[in-house]
């Protein structure tokens, strides 16, 4: 008899836990369609209908007295909070769902709350300005860095002094082909300011600058890539069938475009950083055979010992190797 009583105990604490859980969700103790008096079968048209209605009636200004007032207010905000479960489709279903299932109460609470903090903006949107902020960052960090390397070849004396010869021989071109007439005498700061002008124009149109400091292109920003990648897909799997279809089936021989992509593979460089290196140097690379392992791995070794060679006879590097041998690494300090 005592084991009956302690479950039936048992039962009803778990009743009433189950039942204070809910009362935080949606319309507490009420449901949400008896507060609107309508129907689970109820469109949207009555749900609203009915909404206006009852706010109307019980609307707190409506009311003088206060305890009238008091419950006026609270039946009030039943009404629009029931009103805003209902006519929100998904929060609908959510509700629709508790009251099918009213033992699942913690997934009740998850739906619930994951509604009631997830952002109300359209990912669509949040997408679409956080591609469009990349891509602008992206242009102008380029534009910037190309600034900066288009600044240091005016600072390069070989660079300066052969942009000045060219802009000398384009103004003795203009003056053959004829006189000036009137000719207004600039200070020698406007003269400084029209020679950096000329160079700076001169260096754009002549310097061929690779790299990551090359002159910004609207093709890189990721909104283009992003636009034309079907057609950046398509072009890197005919290119993979081509080449295994062309060198892996028939075994034909490599071109030098094929021979530089599989250097340039094993250098591990980027398009843009092989690009940048001088004709000859690529030239010296094709007659080395470099796209062959064992000749790779070869000249890889020899130029790994050159630079040792060289640090070697670098005078600092030697009286660093003495430092070290003197005094060992666990000597070496901020101060040395």
């Amino acid at each position: 008899m005592w084991l009956l009583k302690w479950i039936f105990g048992v039962c009803l604490l778990l009743v009433a836990a189950e039942a204070r859980l809910l009362e935080g969700l949606y319309c507490g103790k009420e449901n949400c369609y008896d507060v609107l008096n309508v129907t689970r079968d109820a469109s949207k048209q009555e749900i609203a209908k009915n909404y206006r209605q009852l706010a109307k009636k019980y609307h707190p200004d409506l009311h003088r007295e206060e305890e009238a007032k008091k419950e006026a207010s609270e039946k009030f905000k039943a009404i629009a909070t029931a009103y805003e479960i209902l006519r929100d489709d998904g929060a609908r279903t959510d509700y629709d769902y508790m009251l099918d299932n009213p033992h699942e109460y913690y997934a009740h609470y998850y739906r619930y709350y994951r509604r009631r903090v997830a952002p109300k903006v359209d990912v669509r949107l949040v997408i679409f300005v956080t591609i469009t902020v990349i891509s602008l960052i992206q242009y102008f960090s380029w534009w910037q860095r190309y600034e900066s390397a288009i600044k240091y070849f005016m600072t390069v004396p070989k660079y300066r002094h052969k942009a000045m010869e060219i802009a000398q021989q384009q103004q003795d071109g203009s003056r053959n082909a004829g006189k000036k007439t009137g000719k207004q005498r600039l200070s020698k700061t406007e003269q400084k300011e029209e020679a950096d002008k000329l160079i700076r124009k001169i260096i754009e149109e002549n310097m061929d600058i690779q790299g990551a400091y090359a002159k910004p292109s609207i093709w890189d920003v990721l909104w283009v890539q992003l636009i034309i990648s079907p057609y950046t897909i398509t072009k890197w799997v005919v290119w993979n069938i081509r080449w295994f279809w062309k060198f892996i089936i028939l075994r034909q021989p490599y071109g030098d475009e094929e021979k530089y992509f599989i250097i340039r593979k094993y250098m591990k460089m980027g398009q843009h950083k092989f690009n940048a290196i001088d004709d000859v140097t690529k030239k010296e690379y094709l007659d080395l055979e470099l796209w062959k392992r064992d000749n790779f791995n070869q000249w890889k070794f020899e130029q790994e010992e050159a630079m040792k060679k060289e640090l070697a006879q670098k005078a600092s590097y030697r009286s660093i190797r003495r430092y070290m041998k003197s005094h060992g690494p666990g000597r070496i300090t901020f101060e040395d």
